[in-house]
């Protein structure tokens, strides 16, 4: 269930630190089929888009990565229209020369996360397969990217490079960070998986904007990371962050309806049979 709203065509998952976006907002209450998502919906206007926000930890970071009701969070922002997502978070880098202050705009995944609900199609005798070959939206990708340095004061922009998602909520060891930069991956986080595959399957167009907060536990030799750091660090660069997401905002394309949708994100589903209406 939905409470009464203008609805909002772009949503925003704010990670670690990130608990607030919009000024002048309404909150809006959903309860989805798999629950309740991590906290409530706030929708306000960002230069004449509507644009919807959702702590993914919830006030006062609520819940672990490993505890997220992904389903939920994402079924809830469908719910109220939208149908494009930033999903900005905190991450580990895998390449010393992009330390912290750096923003990676991944254009790969690789899910390495265990005992998460992974599908919205998970009931008896449902079988959906979505393609994820290219798990994030490229007109959401080119918006980031097109912003210039000034929309992002003191963070450098990096084009492309593959997520790894680990489990959490412990950090990697430094054999497992060593063996990711063996892989060739570029960051390291915690809920970028199944948060991307869950959109793809709600046909909901998905882009993650990584910053990193520290160099992973294989890449630097002193003390490892700790969750404190990683909030200290996102604090400093949250303003930063901010003001990309606001500039990317009025780059992203203009809101068409589903029917009217030529991206391949909105397209996932087309030829499959549902179990189910979605939102």
């Amino acid at each position: 269930m939905t409470t009464a709203a203008a609805p909002a065509d772009l949503g925003v998952i704010g990670g670690s630190g990130f608990y607030s976006f919009l000024e002048d907002t309404e909150h809006v209450k959903v309860t989805t089929p798999f629950g309740d998502p991590t906290d409530d919906i706030v929708i306000g206007d960002v230069g004449g888009r509507r644009v919807a926000f959702l702590a993914r930890h919830g006030q006062g970071h609520r819940y672990p990565p490993h505890r997220l009701n992904y389903r939920a969070n994402l079924w809830a922002l469908r719910s109220v229209g939208v149908r494009q997502v930033l999903a900005p978070c905190a991450v580990g880098s895998l390449i010393r020369e992009q330390g912290p202050g750096t923003v990676v705009v991944p254009d790969q995944v690789v899910d390495r996360t265990y005992g998460r609900d992974q599908t919205v199609y998970d009931e008896p005798g449902t079988v959906v397969h979505v393609s994820l070959a290219d798990p994030y939206c490229p007109h959401g990708r080119s918006a980031v990217l097109g912003s210039p340095d000034s929309a992002a004061p003191g963070l450098d922009l990096v084009d492309g490079g593959t997520m790894v998602v680990i489990n959490g909520p412990r950090f990697s060891t430094r054999a497992e960070s060593l063996w990711h930069q063996a892989a060739g991956w570029s960051v390291v986080g915690m809920t970028g998986m199944p948060e991307a595959a869950i959109a793809r399957e709600l046909a909901m167009c998905f882009t993650s904007v990584c910053l990193v907060t520290d160099l992973d536990a294989g890449v630097d030799s002193g003390e490892a990371v700790s969750h404190t750091e990683v909030l200290r660090v996102f604090e400093r660069n949250i303003e930063g962050l901010k003001s990309l997401l606001m500039d990317t905002i009025a780059r992203m394309p203009a809101a068409v309806s589903d029917a009217d949708a030529t991206c391949g994100c909105r397209r996932a589903l087309d030829g499959l049979s549902l179990p189910f209406t979605l939102p």
